[in-house]
């Protein structure tokens, strides 16, 4: 079963979408975050997969700006990671009526999803970040100086306009122009991390275009609590997408083993 729903959040219309699997238990949720040019549905059959493969509900929303939620007339730039963590996860839950729950973040997704962790001590069961950045290497600057090349063909950027419609143009500068940014440069995760106290699952391909391997090692050294790494051979920024019975089987067995 699937249920949408537009929910009021900090003046924003926020989209979310809900997946119940048919045999459900009572199992506390996960929470999809997507990463810097997604939304909702570029998860496309994973939030489905995931929440038959661990019988329990999984939620993923847009973040403002992006996918179905509300434009937005600025850019992100300051510490926008720490408050869509800080402010939007709790509202997003106190609305969703949820407790206990797990985070899961794609990307940038996953650094907020790390802050949300490390921000609620009580109710975040655990934490799985998938190709998150833990820090700005100038193998993730290069990446993302091609990747804007790269959209100023219009086929490119085309692909963004399907999913993001009219706001496609505000989510590539929400990426490009806020990453690029030479303030950007000494960002790192390494103050928050300490304070997460739930189990922390860190996904990484060994190609991932964006980051190397130092990303899930310093997120693993860093966080507070206990923390396991998967790499995936031959693969890139996208885990799930690319090796979807892997993600699935790693997140099932971390999942299933604190709230089985």
């Amino acid at each position: 079963m699937i249920e949408e729903k537009i929910l009021s959040i900090h003046g924003n219309s926020i989209y979310v979408k809900h997946w119940f699997p048919q045999t459900l238990m009572h199992y506390a949720p996960v929470i999809l975050i997507h990463d810097s040019l997604g939304c909702v549905d570029l998860w496309r059959k994973f939030p489905a997969e995931l929440a038959v493969a661990l019988h329990r509900p999984v939620i993923a929303y847009d973040r403002a700006g992006y996918g179905r939620s509300s434009e937005l007339d600025a850019l992100p730039f300051g510490n926008f990671i720490l408050d869509e963590a800080n402010l939007i996860i709790p509202a997003l839950r106190s609305a969703l009526g949820i407790t206990d729950y797990f985070l899961f973040g794609h990307s940038v997704g996953g650094s907020i999803a790390l802050h949300g962790a490390g921000l609620d001590k009580e109710h975040c069961l655990g934490v799985i970040c998938e190709s998150a950045q833990a820090f700005l290497e100038q193998k993730t600057i290069d990446a993302i100086e091609l990747a804007k090349q790269e959209f100023a063909d219009p086929s490119q950027f085309a692909r963004l306009v399907r999913w993001h419609g009219k706001k496609a143009q505000w989510v590539l500068d929400a990426w490009t122009d806020v990453w690029l940014e030479p303030s950007k440069s000494d960002w790192k995760l390494s103050d928050s991390l300490p304070s997460i106290h739930c189990p922390a699952l860190i996904l990484h391909g060994d190609r991932d275009e964006f980051g190397s391997n130092a990303f899930p090692e310093s997120i693993a050294k860093w966080a507070g609590a206990q923390s396991e790494i998967v790499m995936f051979a031959n693969c890139g920024h996208v885990p799930h997408r690319e090796y979807p019975s892997l993600v699935l089987e790693s997140v099932t067995t971390f999942i299933n083993r604190i709230d089985g």
